[in-house]
């Protein structure tokens, strides 16, 4: 017997079940992530819909796109810095870190809700940054109840 199905409909037998799989769009690849990471990432979605229509993003497959997008981005400023600048630790006040360019060991330490720079004695110098770019360090604040200032969010 010969079935004739839609092109966009591929049917596979895996394990013994017969199972339907969407092929995406021409110039478009599918991804599979674990439902964890699905339900934290839809919820999310769910809350800023409104918000996000406002920027032209009007799906959730939009929504990660440019989630993933806003990432790389992120990632080409870092990797802009990092051969000059190197995290060596984290604790729960204080940022230990590499100054490539100026051959120096700089210590960023959280006082009053606040990072700041040990070598530079400044709030917002180069080395504020290299650190609020680091992920562990927005743990940490959240935990301690901090938020990062909104120039940062």
């Amino acid at each position: 017997m010969l079935f004739y199905l839609p092109i966009k409909i591929v049917n596979f037998i895996s394990y013994g079940y017969l199972r339907n799989c969407y092929m995406p769009k021409p110039g478009f690849k599918s991804i599979t992530v674990s439902e964890n990471v699905y339900n934290k990432f839809f919820r999310i979605y769910e809350k800023r819909k409104n918000h996000l229509e406002l920027k032209g993003i009007t799906s959730f497959s939009g929504y990660l796109t440019s989630m993933m997008e806003e990432m790389m981005i992120k990632h080409e400023a870092f990797a802009k810095q990092a051969p000059f600048m190197e995290k060596i630790s984290i604790d729960s006040d204080r940022v230990l870190l590499k100054d490539n360019k100026k051959n120096r060991i700089v210590e960023v330490i959280l006082k009053n809700g606040e990072l700041i720079c040990v070598l530079d004695e400044k709030t917002d110098c180069v080395h504020i940054g290299f650190v609020y770019s680091l992920p562990q360090v927005y743990m940490i604040l959240n935990n301690k109840g901090i938020k990062a200032p909104k120039t940062l969010r």
